[in-house]
């Protein structure tokens, strides 16, 4: 009687032609609607850029061959090229971890289990603003204040980089479970014990791998923002660019890649040590 009662309350199983059908409801409709309305917003878009295919398909021979002069190396300015390059090591580094305290403590006071909903939310919305200026606006305001150079370049990514911290760390540490802070405060624990002892070690994992995400973030912005003054790698890239020296900037672009690929592997590497 038991076993009858559990088998009718069972969802049914659906099959079609011999096979269960795990097709969800309604599924196939909003994948057509959302499908509709990716196509519409894309030919939209291109009708207000005024996209012009036939020239761009009358150019595409030239892509291969800028690329092609680009795979032909030269060391004329290799000095430079290296000096720019170290430029953009020592922004991103500097950028990410004087960001890194920041957002350890803004992202305390922007988590809700230590700080409360009100404190919370206005932390939040205060550095949701931070967020939305994207970094380039950020560098240059900077650049008004501080003018061309690594200054710039350094607080521009930081502000930005601050308020992307903030927002991963207080998540990290509103996903600690309420059980492991309850217990430490059960035995009388303060704030800064229950930080220091429950929060930072358990969300520490979480930590360690958006830092590692902004720092191959903060990478590719270092050389996207030295072609707006910032200086750095993307100062290179763009004057070799300017005065038609493909090599020099196929060079330049060649050690980013090198540098992006080796620092990939690196926190892979260090993750699975953690794991």
């Amino acid at each position: 009687m038991m076993e009858h009662s559990d088998t009718a309350a069972a969802a049914p199983i659906r099959r079609r032609g011999g096979r269960i059908d795990i097709s969800v409801a309604g599924g196939g409709h909003f994948l057509s609607c959302f499908l509709a309305g990716a196509a519409a917003l894309s030919l939209a878009s291109l009708w207000i850029l005024g996209v012009d295919w036939g020239r761009l398909a009358s150019r595409a021979g030239d892509v291969g061959l800028i690329f092609w002069r680009m795979a032909h190396f030269t060391l004329d300015h290799v000095d430079f090229t290296l000096l720019s390059f170290a430029d953009t090591f020592s922004i991103m580094v500097l950028a990410t971890v004087y960001s890194l305290g920041l957002g350890l403590l803004f992202g305390l006071l922007a988590a809700r289990n230590i700080t409360g909903p009100v404190l919370s939310a206005a932390v939040k919305a205060f550095f949701t603003f931070l967020r939305a200026v994207p970094t380039p606006v950020w560098v240059l305001l900077a650049l008004v204040c501080f003018g061309f150079g690594p200054v710039a370049g350094i607080t521009g990514l930081a502000v930005h980089t601050t308020a992307f911290f903030t927002k991963s760390f207080a998540q990290a540490f509103e996903d600690v479970p309420e059980d492991t802070v309850d217990a430490l405060r059960a035995l009388g624990a303060g704030k800064p014990a229950v930080i220091a002892c429950a929060i930072l070690p358990t969300a520490a994992t979480q930590l360690i791998t958006w830092t590692a995400l902004r720092f191959e973030i903060n990478f590719a912005e270092c050389a996207i923002l030295g072609m707006v003054g910032a200086g750095g790698i993307g100062f290179a890239i763009s004057t070799a660019i300017q005065n038609y020296d493909y090599g020099e900037a196929g060079l330049a672009v060649f050690l980013v890649f090198l540098f992006a690929f080796a620092m990939e592997r690196g926190f892979l590497y260090v993750k699975q040590v953690i794991k």
